[in-house]
């Protein structure tokens, strides 16, 4: 059996939405001081709606393989679907990750969640009142 599915080799040698959004709405950065894996989300949000979103990651094939997924999996979506995705889900739409791999699920959920708290923060809105506006 191979370390890596064939969904992931693909987001890692093809990996979508790579690049800067120079007026993002939100940025968040995050990063794994034990494996070195630096991630950065760039969002662009219209009426609730992710309309752009791109990356730049400095890791390993699996860091931007689940940057790439994360990023094709909120694109387009309402701001409170991208606040629920889970590094499960990621992990899972990459037809999985090697154990001593998944943190780098983790991590891609953790730069959308930043980048999320980013916009609210920009925007004078709290979490939960982001959430509940997104709801109406």
């Amino acid at each position: 059996m191979a370390l890596y599915s064939e969904t992931v080799m693909d987001h890692f040698r093809n990996p979508r939405n790579v690049g800067v959004i120079e007026d993002a709405d939100g940025v968040g950065e995050v990063g794994n001081v034990q494996c070195g894996d630096i991630m950065k989300i760039y969002l662009k949000i219209n009426e609730g709606i992710i309309s752009d979103v791109k990356f730049e990651t400095f890791g390993c094939g699996s860091a931007i393989a689940s940057s790439s997924m994360a990023t094709e999996m909120i694109k387009g979506k309402p701001v409170a679907e991208a606040m629920a995705l889970t590094n499960r889900a990621v992990a899972e739409a990459l037809d999985g990750l090697p154990a001593h791999k998944l943190h780098c699920s983790v991590l891609a959920e953790e730069a959308i969640k930043k980048a999320l708290q980013d916009y609210y923060e920009k925007n004078g809105m709290s979490d939960e009142a982001a959430a509940a506006q997104e709801q109406k």
